[in-house]
């Protein structure tokens, strides 16, 4: 741990960073061809992310006359709130200089103040589409936060701590072993992931239809660079979720030192399983249709119930 406490591992930490917000949006692309190789259609380049958020930096913000100084500065703190939660995840090093704040509860309060202020942008200007997107985003919120908790609570009792770095160490020092409590923690952390950053079945990130939209309701109203902040932040909020979920529940070969043997097979691994889940999402993106919106709220339901189960058999199993 004292490795990390030099210049070099603040360095290493920074470089985490930088590399975890270069790459989210190659995942977001990676998920979107995986679904038009499924589908017979003819996937995008690999780089097109990079140039949609190139051409959107390039363009005239355009304000409309009753959007407020909340407008304005919402986009900047939504994707503040993603990079600084994404600064604190173990990505490729398990242990960080981070790792005092690298907090479950911190990362689920982060990500809940993105959302506050998207929720408020979408209120801001007035609009009926904004204002319905507001609405749905902080209900489904409300009944999507206490699952992610409850899948945090699972980990800690099982790791004795909250904190993210301490509960990959206590996985990577654990035998292999089927535990109950951690399958149902991970199967209501994919649900909760898939709501939370509206994939198929919750909310499809490619339609403008307006009966069903939940995310897109909020930023209708932006442009320019505005709008290439807050398709960033979305996608890192995906990147997000799927590190946490290959990490926490199945952290070999993430790298514990900054030799870089350890560093470059850390690498080679989260590329494979975040390849392998992007695959996955996206062949349950083609095989499920989109729910209805009133189905939504059973759909988290769900995700609570699993988690909770997750917790009920720590502690009739293994719970001393």
């Amino acid at each position: 741990m004292a490795d990390y406490l030099n210049l070099a591992g603040w360095l290493a930490a920074l470089a985490q960073t930088v590399l975890f917000v270069a790459i989210a949006p190659l995942f977001a692309n990676w998920v979107k061809r995986a679904k038009c190789t499924l589908q017979n259609r003819r996937p995008p380049p690999w780089l097109q992310p990079y140039r949609d958020l190139r051409r959107l930096f390039g363009k005239e913000v355009v304000l409309a006359h009753t959007a407020s100084h909340v407008f304005r500065i919402a986009p900047y703190i939504v994707f503040g709130t993603a990079v600084l939660a994404a600064s604190i995840i173990p990505f490729i090093l398990a242990e960080i200089p981070f790792a005092a704040m690298a907090d479950a509860i911190v990362l689920v309060g982060t990500l809940a103040l993105g959302r506050f202020f998207l929720a408020l942008a979408g209120l801001d200007v007035g609009t009926s589409f904004g204002g319905m997107g507001s609405s749905r985003e902080m209900t489904f919120a409300a009944l999507a936060e206490p699952a992610m908790l409850m899948v945090v609570f699972t980990l800690a009792m099982l790791a004795s701590s909250t904190n993210l770095s301490t509960v990959v160490g206590f996985f990577l020092e654990q035998p292999l072993a089927l535990r109950p409590s951690l399958l149902f923690g991970l199967l209501a952390l994919l649900l909760v992931g898939i709501a939370e950053t509206g994939r198929i079945p919750v909310d499809n990130p490619a339609t403008h239809l307006e009966l069903t939209m939940i995310h897109e309701a909020m930023i209708l109203e932006y442009t320019g660079r505005h709008l290439a902040l807050m398709e960033y932040a979305s996608q890192l909020k995906l990147a997000i979720y799927a590190v946490l979920t290959v990490n926490l529940f199945l952290p070999w070969g993430i790298s514990r030192t900054l030799d870089p043997a350890s560093v470059g097979i850390a690498v080679l691994a989260l590329t494979a399983k975040l390849a392998v889940l992007g695959a996955l999402l996206a062949l349950a993106e083609t095989l499920v249709a989109k729910m209805r919106l009133f189905r939504v709220p059973t759909f988290l339901a769900v995700a609570f119930t699993l988690s909770l189960i997750g917790m009920l058999s720590f502690i009739m199993l293994e719970g001393h």
